[in-house]
């Protein structure tokens, strides 16, 4: 379900299709600040699509409340979500595999009863929900 193609976009036509605060989250790698973003404590099904480029990312069903003050989610699609290692080697960053856009960072081990034990800590700015009523 994920893209197979890569989506590039110069600086100015990324900030021509987003609003400021995506653009500082998925192109800058910004984080949204903890509690205020509209998916933390919501839970319709449906899918989250990347907020930049509209790639399929992750399913309402892997979705779950972890308490961190961002969406949470277990696992994304297959070839939907990059992992990179941060440079101090501390965190993984998530990005969309379409168009490189700053998703956040996922965490493993932390104990959370999910098939995975994996945390996508993702900002809500850099998602788009999509309600399966409407598919």
């Amino acid at each position: 379900m994920a893209s197979t193609g890569k989506i590039e976009k110069t600086e100015e036509e990324w900030r021509a299709v987003l609003s400021p605060e995506q653009f500082r989250i998925l192109r800058e790698k910004g984080t949204e600040l903890r509690g205020t973003g509209e998916y933390n404590k919501f839970y319709a099904e449906g899918v989250y699509n990347c907020a930049g480029c509209g790639t399929p990312l992750y399913k309402s069903t892997t979705k779950f409340d972890s308490g961190c003050g961002w969406p949470a989610f277990y696992e994304g699609f297959p070839g939907a979500i990059n992992r990179t290692p941060d440079p101090d080697g501390r965190r993984t960053e998530i990005t969309c595999a379409a168009c490189g856009g700053h998703l956040g960072h996922v965490f493993k081990g932390e104990g959370f009863p999910t098939p995975t034990d994996e945390r996508h800590c993702v900002n809500s700015v850099s998602i788009k929900f999509v309600s399966e009523k409407s598919s």
